[in-house]
């Protein structure tokens, strides 16, 4: 049995090295180690061997196994190398040449100015959530205290699909959801795509926005005007001037909108933009989700990335950011 597997290695080894290309190689490989091979065989009998030859032979086996594999591996990297040298010597490209200049991307404007938005949120302790873009009426409308003949369920400013889907015109309806899943206190923030039809040079059918609630049993406006305040500061630091104005929303009473400095008018007035609309959550959104409104207050915020964006770089046309001029985004 010794002298049988040393006279397959011999000539396992032999021809390994006389073979001149990788389909020989390989079918010499399933000859001698395959399932079928002789050595696979001898290793196959070892227990019907007298009990003390068994272990002599089967550790020869697996060494003369061990020498071919070895074998067939080495000879597989010279066969490897010798084709690519031959691939080399026959192309007329020059390998020696330096490569093409690789560029590497950045991240949009849009994505810098989202992140370092959210980024200021969790240092106050908000979380992040996250919400679907088609919505049902009562999640979009109906739970947020927008009556039915609200101009903003009109076709022209939102996108239906039938009479109950459509695509959601703001991160809102995902506080709904929170509200309704979970009870308080809540402290969230909502980036996410949302749609209407609208489109100028301070308006997209399709932007970003980032939605922010924080209910507990102690809320007040001077904290909703507290945090929106160190918001803007961390976001712009403190040389643009902010003012918040009256306004009217549904879901919020009082309701808010904030402006930021956006340049100087030819006489040496602000010329502001309103990146904001915030305020108090109405009894009636407490009472869509369930919540007592006389045990729970809270105030919520929507903000508008893309704006955010064109203050932070002193874009002027909320169309370029939605362009895709390489000049444009090389800015940044």
């Amino acid at each position: 049995m010794k002298d049988k597997l040393l006279e397959i290695e011999k000539t396992a080894l032999t021809q390994i090295q006389s073979v001149s290309n990788l389909q020989e190689l390989e079918q010499i490989k399933t000859q001698f180690l395959g399932k079928q091979g002789p050595i696979t065989e001898i290793l196959k009998q070892v227990p019907q061997l007298p009990k003390e030859q068994r272990p002599e032979v089967g550790k020869q086996a697996n060494i003369i196994k061990q020498n071919v594999l070895e074998a067939f591996k080495g000879r597989l990297d010279d066969l490897e190398n010798e084709k690519w040298d031959d691939l080399i010597q026959s192309d007329t490209q020059d390998y020696t040449l330096p490569s093409k200049a690789m560029f590497s991307g950045s991240k949009h404007p849009i994505t810098q100015t989202r992140d370092q938005m959210i980024d200021i949120f969790e240092s106050m302790g908000f979380s992040i959530r996250k919400g679907r873009d088609v919505e049902t009426d009562f999640y979009n409308f109906e739970a947020l205290n927008i009556p039915d003949d609200h101009p903003s369920r009109d076709m022209h400013d939102t996108f239906y699909f039938d009479a109950g889907r459509l695509l959601r015109t703001h991160t809102s309806a995902v506080q709904i959801h929170t509200m309704k899943a979970e009870s308080p206190p809540h402290r969230i923030v909502v980036p996410g795509m949302v749609y209407r039809c609208d489109a100028d040079v301070t308006h997209s059918p399709v932007f970003h926005q980032l939605e922010g609630l924080l209910v507990d049993e102690k809320v007040s406006f001077a904290q909703l005007k507290a945090v929106v305040e160190h918001f803007l500061k961390a976001l712009f630091g403190t040389q643009r001037q902010v003012r918040f104005r009256p306004s009217y929303f549904p879901f919020t009473e009082p309701s808010c909108e904030v402006d930021v400095e956006w340049g100087r008018e030819k006489d040496g007035s602000i010329k502001w933009m309103e990146i904001m609309g915030a305020g108090m959550v109405h009894r009636n959104v407490f009472r869509s989700v369930g919540y007592d409104p006389d045990q729970v207050r809270g105030f919520a915020f929507g903000v508008g990335v893309d704006r955010v964006a064109m203050l932070k770089y002193q874009i002027d046309d909320i169309r370029l950011l939605y362009e895709n001029d390489q000049r444009f985004l090389e800015q940044f």
